[in-house]
């Protein structure tokens, strides 16, 4: 059975036959008609039937499967009951915290999160004193499955949520470990944005006749977000993501960056600028990033500097704004990303950074989205000096209403009557001292300059090695032998040479290669040892160890448009001739200023996890590569 409906909402939750406790609750928390997904989807599970939901995000597919799932829940018998699986912990935390107040009026009704960077003592002492529910990401649910902590002999509903997020993060396996443990007469509900082949296959193998219900939306993207882009010039990003966040109303904003150290090191500096941010990304625990995430609630933090997976399942309804400072690699990073506002039926706001070379990645955006993204202005200097003229008449007029002003009126006019100086005077003296050395403008921005056009350098694709002796032939001249290179040095203790298919011709630079390597194998740029580009090939010395299943994972990485296809050097890779000139680039880590090598640091590589369980420093866990960062496809965090 297939179910297509257009985005309109049903008339009201009591319509779709809940019972009185969950009713009230919706009340309580102000719900007053049904989503499109929430309308199809709930009265097929309250009648035990199977579910194969489709709906972008933001679209209430939360609600969707908790309100039936708290319907068949017998509060009286504290066994898992239902289980929930999540592709993240953030997510995994989200549902929990709807559970619990969609439950609201249901007695002795216990929920339970369980997912990697926790402790396991307080979840096996949660699961020891008795759950209904639990939600956990599919790496810990199977570690607690092999545990025994976890029984399913009496699961009657699964819910597989972000079904194409766990595909993605290589969790089918697992997943699929998870169904095939449950007992058959279990009711699913898989709820999914999209519905690429392995995801199908699931629901073919695993549900029983299954509702389907696809959500028709003309757009991938929320219509209730405005989506503009600025197109990076003159000033450089920072500057220019500080203007906006003096110049644009907003209550809280996630600024997403591409890597973990780009998160930390924007925190830093727009905390620096007088900004309330902080930083979350998979560095850190778990903890961490629940006390960040609480402080973002609850207005003690403004700006949120993420990258797209520690934000995934991330709602928090002040944020009204999304901001772009890097440029996702695919359209569906930057339809998550931005869906992180404009929930709910909210407004939202996206902004998004482009330089000129990545314009052909806006024009794919626009395609995939099938929405305009209109160019903005940036706010100009005099805009920014109004805000902050504005905001400072505002700290005076609130400093009036202070408890104590009698008592420094008393204090300056006595001052004012005994120095004989203007009281203007004096409040201006002040006022310098509360905005100490901090300009209170910025200067006016320069007019444009005007660019003289200059002739273009020849293209390096453009070289030819033997043009010079053709025209030493013509003179009748003896031609030039260039003298053979010396070999390249072997690789330094501990690293591996690889060959990825990328090179001069493709006119590619030793930076291109060192962000695509460093960013897909979250490596940090300074292990990436020599870069030794050719003419249609590229030498890369890296930390000896790679495991498998990275380096499949990298043969589809793209550079310069061309996928790398990486592999282990041979001799003849090495001794290879090449008549186009080499360029290297060295790695400086473990030098000094001097260019002497310097003893490397306790832990300065990050651990991962290597064949025959020996661990090497080198490579980060990456999400979607097994136990300790690289085994069997699983991702704990």
């Amino acid at each position: 059975m297939s179910v297509e409906l257009p985005a309109s909402p049903a008339p009201t939750f009591a319509e779709l036959g809940l019972p009185d406790a969950l009713l009230k609750a919706l009340a309580d928390v102000g719900y007053e008609s049904p989503s499109p997904i929430q309308a199809a989807t709930i009265p097929p599970l309250l009648q035990g039937r199977d579910v194969l939901g489709q709906a972008q995000t933001g679209t209430g597919k939360t609600a969707a499967f908790a309100l039936p799932l708290l319907a068949g829940i017998d509060a009286a018998r504290a066994v898992p009951q239902a289980l929930v699986l999540a592709p993240t912990r953030e997510l995994a935390i989200q549902v929990s915290e709807a559970l619990q107040k969609y439950a609201h009026h249901l007695p002795g009704f216990h929920v339970l999160p369980i997912y990697g960077g926790q402790s396991y003592t307080p979840q096996l002492q949660a699961l020891r004193r008795g759950v209904q529910v639990v939600v956990g990401t599919p790496g810990r649910v199977i570690d607690h499955l092999e545990r025994g902590s976890l029984d399913l002999s009496a699961l009657k509903t699964l819910v597989l949520d972000e079904a194409d997020e766990m595909l993605r993060m290589g969790f089918v396996d697992d997943v699929e470990a998870v169904l095939q443990k449950c007992p058959e007469t279990r009711q699913i509900a898989l709820f999914s944005a999209t519905m690429p082949p392995p995801i199908r296959r699931i629901a073919q193998t695993y549900l029983q006749n299954p509702v389907e219900v696809a959500i028709k939306s003309t757009t991938t993207t929320g219509e209730n977000i405005r989506q503009r882009y600025w197109l990076v010039s003159g000033l450089h990003k920072l500057d220019a993501i500080t203007r906006i966040l003096e110049a644009e109303a907003f209550d809280a904003m996630i600024v997403f960056a591409r890597t973990k150290l780009g998160t930390e090191e924007l925190a830093e500096k727009l905390s620096a600028r007088g900004i309330a941010a902080a930083a979350i990304n998979g560095d850190m625990d778990q903890k961490s990033r629940e006390r960040t995430i609480q402080k973002l609630k609850d207005g003690q933090l403004d700006v949120l500097v993420a990258t797209d997976v520690a934000a995934r399942g991330l709602d928090v309804e002040r944020i009204t704004h999304v901001l772009n400072y890097d440029i996702p690699y695919d359209t569906e990073s930057y339809v998550h990303r931005i869906g992180r506002t404009g929930r709910a039926g909210r407004k939202g706001e996206a902004i998004l950074f482009v330089t000129p070379r990545e314009r052909g990645m806006l024009r794919a955006i626009e395609r995939a989205t099938r929405q305009p993204i209109e160019p903005m202005q940036l706010p100009s200097a005099q805009d920014v000096n109004q805000q902050r003229v504005s905001r400072f008449r505002d700290r005076i007029s609130a400093a009036l209403d202070g408890p104590d002003t009698a008592l420094f009126r008393e204090l300056l006019e006595a001052y004012e009557r005994e120095q004989n100086i203007p009281m203007a005077e004096i409040a201006a003296a002040l006022a310098q001292m509360v905005q100490g050395d901090t300009p209170l403008f910025l200067p006016d921005d320069p007019p444009p300059a005007v660019r003289e056009k200059r002739e273009k350098p020849p293209r390096r694709d453009d070289y030819a090695p033997n043009q010079g002796n053709a025209m030493r032939a013509e003179r009748g001249e003896p031609e030039e032998r260039r003298a053979p290179r010396p070999p390249r040095e072997a690789p330094e203790v501990g690293m591996e040479t690889y060959r990825i298919e990328v090179g001069h011709n493709h006119r590619v630079k030793p930076g291109n290669i060192v962000g695509a390597i460093a960013n897909e194998a979250e490596l940090e740029s300074r292990y990436i040892g020599r870069v030794d580009i050719r003419s249609e090939y590229t030498l890369v010395d890296l930390p000896e160890g790679m495991p498998p299943e990275l380096l499949q994972y990298m043969q589809k990485v793209r550079v310069a448009g061309q996928a790398i296809r990486m592999r282990l050097a041979t001799a003849a890779d090495i001794e290879q001739q090449d008549d186009y000139p080499r360029f290297e680039r060295r790695a400086r880590h473990g030098r000094d200023d001097n260019g002497e090598r310097r003893p490397k640091k306790p832990g300065s590589f990050r651990p991962g996890g290597f064949k025959d369980g020996e661990r090497k420093p080198g490579f980060k866990k990456r999400a979607g590569f097994g136990k300790g960062g690289f085994g069997k496809p699983r991702n704990r965090s």
